[in-house]
């Protein structure tokens, strides 16, 4: 018996870079950041200016309307926990470990930032900006590398199709209404809620033998140009 991998402790996601070109971009979004964690999911746009030292209507020009800084916060701290998720899943241990690894990658991750989580999954009343369903895309993308993570780790035989789907969603979903819960009552240790979700996963997970492991092919290389496809 091969002697369990210690769980790595996760990292905090850190905001995605802005495109080569918009340092003025990112240092709005870092002045978003500081309000909202300061103030709230509530925070004006008059605020934020204020915070970035410019007038409203220049954050305005940058963004659109609050809807597009939405959308740009949205890109930038999804961006990162995405990978950070994709990261966790394909570490080499073993898969209680592995299990408790993601889950704690997620929590940290909202941990880290609780005001701009609210933000981005909590609706205003009234809002018509569609702030509040803005994490919905990313955590649909989260679902879908639970499944592929097990398709490619966990032999379920025949029903594997219909169970690595249903997993990755169900878990997914799990873990969102429990941290959400988690992060506003506070009712124990992040380590503590990542040990009592891992609990609750480990039936037939634990049970089922593992896959081989899958090499993928790497991508193909683009085939020289040459002088007559030039002309």
């Amino acid at each position: 018996m091969s002697t369990p991998a210690p769980r790595r402790s996760s990292t905090v996601p850190t905001p995605a870079t802005a495109p080569a070109g918009e340092p003025r971009r990112e240092q709005l979004l870092n002045a978003a950041d500081r309000v909202i964690q300061r103030e709230g999911p509530g925070a004006s746009m008059n605020t934020i200016a204020a915070e970035a030292g410019i007038t409203k209507p220049i954050l305005y020009r940058h963004f659109g309307d609050r809807n597009g800084l939405i959308g740009a916060l949205t890109e930038r701290h999804t961006a990162g926990l995405l990978d950070a998720v994709r990261a966790a899943l394909s570490e080499p241990l073993e898969r209680r470990d592995q299990v408790e690894h993601v889950i704690d990658t997620y929590l940290a991750a909202i941990e880290s930032r609780p005001q701009v989580y609210r933000l981005l999954t909590h609706p205003e009343p009234g809002d018509p900006t569609g702030a509040g369903n803005a994490l919905a895309p990313a955590l649909k993308q989260i679902a879908e590398e639970i499944t592929r993570a097990v398709q490619l780790q966990v032999d379920l035989g025949a029903d594997t199709p219909l169970l690595s789907e249903t997993w990755g969603r169900a878990i997914t979903g799990m873990v969102l209404a429990a941290g959400d819960w988690w992060l506003e009552q506070r009712p124990c240790p992040r380590a503590r809620m990542v040990q009592a979700l891992a609990d609750l996963l480990w039936g037939r997970l634990a049970a089922a033998a593992a896959l081989p492991p899958v090499v993928l092919p790497a991508a193909p290389e683009p085939a020289e140009e040459t002088v007559a496809d030039q002309t």
